[in-house]
């Protein structure tokens, strides 16, 4: 990966989110810019995206939203007709990430249960530690 000059390592994280939330986005512009500002958040570079689109299917209403991101991705679906709504959410990288960085980006939605797990996807898929 290049960044300022400098030549990084790759490393391969994933951090997988689910949370139920108070607020959640059902809007597609607001995704695309939540999304844009967790880019920035978390120190990546957008390839392509985001994009976002609302399904208004009853049983299945809600939001996806996804980025490519420097040979990596954010997935984020929210289900808004349960009270709270259901979001999930996946953040893979090349690079290192402070998974408290992404949670505290999904406070915009008002969370009342966070659940996550952190994996290092080039060692076997080890669970990392949240400190």
């Amino acid at each position: 990966k290049h960044t300022l000059g400098v030549y990084m390592a790759v490393v391969h994280k994933h951090l997988i989110i689910r949370a139920e939330v108070g607020r959640p986005i059902t809007e597609e512009q607001v995704a695309i810019d939540w999304m844009n500002k967790l880019v920035d958040k978390i120190g990546m570079k957008v390839m392509m995206g985001p994009f976002a689109k609302y399904l208004n299917v009853e049983g299945n209403r809600g939001l996806t939203a996804v980025a490519i991101i420097e040979t990596s991705h954010i997935a984020l679906h929210i289900w808004d007709e349960d009270k709270p709504a259901l979001v999930q959410l996946d953040v893979y990288t090349c690079g290192y990430l402070d998974p408290y960085d992404v949670v505290e980006a999904l406070r915009d939605f008002h969370p009342v249960k966070i659940e996550m797990k952190y994996l290092d996807r080039e060692n076997k898929l080890i669970e990392l530690p949240l400190e």
